[in-house]
């Protein structure tokens, strides 16, 4: 069954990020070619695994979250960031904030949108 996506939030260091908007979390499997001449097909092996997160959502300067993603952005520090969709905690991971920008556009809402890079990989549950 299909989920709607207002169930899906981001919290970062205990605190729910205020107002958001969107997230993507994104997993990938980098690709090891092991072709060699004597086949035209090409052949893999699965290599480094990654997982990244972006996060959209409305400009609250006094949000918790926000301020720990802004400290730990401008100090190189990790957070952890835990996905609960239908208010159970599915996973959870440590990351890297890779970038944070605040969006000011005239006669609309402001906005924050949030990349995070996980270290190592998810951890399932709480």
């Amino acid at each position: 069954m299909s989920m709607n996506g207002t169930d899906i939030l981001i919290w970062v260091e205990g605190n729910a990020v205020g107002s958001q908007r969107d997230v993507t979390i994104e997993e990938t499997t980098e690709e090891i070619d092991v072709s060699s001449k004597d086949g035209r097909a090409m052949r893999v092996l699965p290599g480094r695994y990654g997982a990244t997160l972006s996060l959209d959502a409305l400009y609250v300067p006094d949000d918790a979250a926000y301020i720990s993603l802004q400290n730990a952005m401008r100090n190189g520090t990790f957070v952890e960031v835990v996905v609960i969709e239908e208010g159970v905690v599915q996973e959870s991971a440590d990351a890297i904030v890779t970038s944070l920008s605040r969006n000011g556009p005239d006669q609309d809402a402001a906005t924050v949108s949030i990349g995070l890079r996980i270290d190592g990989q998810w951890v399932s549950g709480s």
